[in-house]
């Protein structure tokens, strides 16, 4: 489709089909040096293929913008989605969204622009959205006009260059002397990140009238028991926690929607307020205590806040469908395990035993 849209006009663009997804990454990082705005797009096993890549990528401060369709990892061979491979990628120094549908990837595709470019920032970012269920699925959203984002985004004028006129080396060797300074500059970054996506989520509302925030909220005001979710699964388990209340659960949905920089301001001060946090996961870390999301909130709120009880659920893997009763079935069984202190291993929902 992209293809298609370069041939005929609509897209004043450089369309490069090249022979694997590590040599995709490649080109858009040469492309990104010569100063193009790029964007490149994987899933899966393409994602580790880039591995290398993305490292350079983040390393060279480039501000590139890719889509995962995010799916399982082999072996066995799955092409269904799970969020294994948006998971793999967590250290590797960019900016992290899932959408949970198709209208927020789109926003925050281009909203990703707009960060990334920014000169406080100049990392590179990845929306992921959940493989086949949203990539596949047909939806309605609503596109704003060239014009619009035009003007949103403006040209790209930031970022590192080459230019024959003022040689400079990119990707240098960088040993003991140098190689952590390197590495500091992109943490702060990364920090300097969270102000930059604030500014950007305002921004973007005033032209689209549509907010985003790093933490999706639903019925959370006077939740005791909070429900943790990403990407396609978040309107799920709303539609299970509309069920719980009109059964008297005080139950609450949150979304993350920005992974990485972890909100951890907005985290501290939300999940602190909850009771039980059941977080659900569709990933696995094999030989940890609990998935990424889980560390992410208990590194956030504990020891300071011992009050909160959590437990950690993993679902879905390989693309398992998880129903509306399998939300409620998460939280009844959560809540109880919580409440007799049973919190110490993962749970698995819905796997054969």
């Amino acid at each position: 489709t992209l293809s298609r849209y370069v041939y005929d006009g609509e897209l004043d663009a450089k369309f490069i089909n090249v022979e694997s997804e590590h040599s995709a990454l490649s080109v858009v990082i040469g492309a990104s040096l010569a100063g193009a705005r790029t964007f490149t797009a994987t899933a899966s096993q393409g994602l580790a293929y880039m591995w290398e890549a993305l490292y350079a990528a983040s390393g060279l401060r480039l501000p590139i913008v890719m889509a995962l369709a995010a799916r399982a990892l082999s072996a066995p061979i799955n092409i269904h989605n799970d969020h294994s491979d948006f998971f793999g990628m967590r250290d590797a120094g960019w900016i992290m969204f899932n959408g949970e549908e198709a209208q927020e990837t789109y926003d925050l595709t281009l909203m990703a622009y707009e960060i990334a470019e920014d000169p406080r920032v100049l990392l590179p970012a990845v929306v992921s959205y959940d493989g086949f269920i949203v990539s596949h699925a047909i939806s309605d959203f609503y596109a704003l006009s060239d014009e619009d984002v035009i003007a949103f985004l403006g040209k790209r004028s930031t970022g590192p260059k080459l230019d024959p006129d003022n040689p400079r080396t990119f990707g240098v060797l960088a040993l003991q002397d140098s190689y952590f300074e390197f590495r500091r500059q992109q943490y702060e970054a990364m920090e300097n990140s969270r102000e930059v996506i604030a500014k950007v989520f305002r921004k973007y509302e005033e032209i689209s009238g549509r907010s985003y925030e790093p933490l999706k909220k639903y019925m959370v005001e006077d939740a005791e028991t909070c429900l943790v979710v990403m990407g396609s699964t978040v309107g799920t388990a709303r539609s299970a926690a509309k069920i719980l209340r009109e059964q008297g659960e005080k139950v609450g949905v949150v979304d993350i929607l920005q992974y990485r920089p972890w909100p951890a301001k907005e985290a501290e001060q939300l999940f602190s307020r909850f009771k039980r946090i059941i977080v659900m996961e569709k990933t696995m870390s094999p030989g940890m205590m609990a998935g990424p999301m889980y560390e992410d909130i208990a590194s956030t709120i504990y020891p300071k806040y011992n009050g909160v009880k959590m437990v950690d659920f993993t679902y879905g893997l390989g693309g398992r469908d998880i129903s509306t009763k399998g939300v409620i079935d998460i939280y009844r069984l959560g809540k109880e395990l919580i409440d007799k202190d049973k919190t110490d291993v993962v749970h698995f929902y819905g796997v054969r035993e």
